[in-house]
């Protein structure tokens, strides 16, 4: 079976990605795997004496990441797709990079926030990084495009807690 790896940070171009990831899946019979990579905060932290309250921002942001997936897991269900949810904590390039690999995707669905060129030179591009380095083909979906999916949007936010 195909499989779809769709990175999302849970912004309005994650919106775009899970639509066209699955359309994609829909018209190939590909399952679909929902992707959030957590950034590691920085190791410097703990040398100030910060390590228990960077502990606890970093158990805070897995808790919230894995209460988004699961609601937006739930919504595609509802909605009849079958989604897989993964998260994972690293630098989000080479962390999107590792999962397509092990999970055998057969492509990924990424967005593109336009940020500019001086942007992704200073700061760097995931999707830049992905594209140079994925082993499989890369579906780049810009913030700027509306898609012609007519089904309701998905809320990227649950309203209240999500059992976990």
């Amino acid at each position: 079976m195909k499989t779809i790896l769709a990175p999302i940070d849970f912004s309005e171009s994650s919106q775009l990605v899970i639509t066209e990831s699955v359309a994609l899946a829909r018209a190939t019979g590909a399952r679909v795997i929902l992707l959030h990579v957590i950034q590691p905060l920085p190791g410097s932290a703990g040398e100030f004496g910060f390590a228990e309250a960077t502990a606890k921002i970093a158990g805070a942001a897995l808790h919230k990441a894995v209460q988004r997936l699961t609601h937006l897991q739930r919504q595609l269900s509802d909605r009849g797709f079958t989604v897989e949810t993964f998260h994972t904590v690293g630098v989000s390039g080479p962390a999107i990079v590792a999962r397509a690999q092990e999970f055998h995707a057969s492509y990924i669905v990424i967005g593109s926030h336009g940020h500019g060129a001086f942007y992704d030179l200073i700061v760097g591009s995931t999707t830049s990084r992905v594209l140079k380095e994925a082993t499989c083909p890369v579906l780049v979906i810009p913030c700027s495009v509306t898609t012609d999916n007519q089904a309701a949007p998905l809320d990227l936010e649950p309203a209240e807690a999500v059992e976990v």
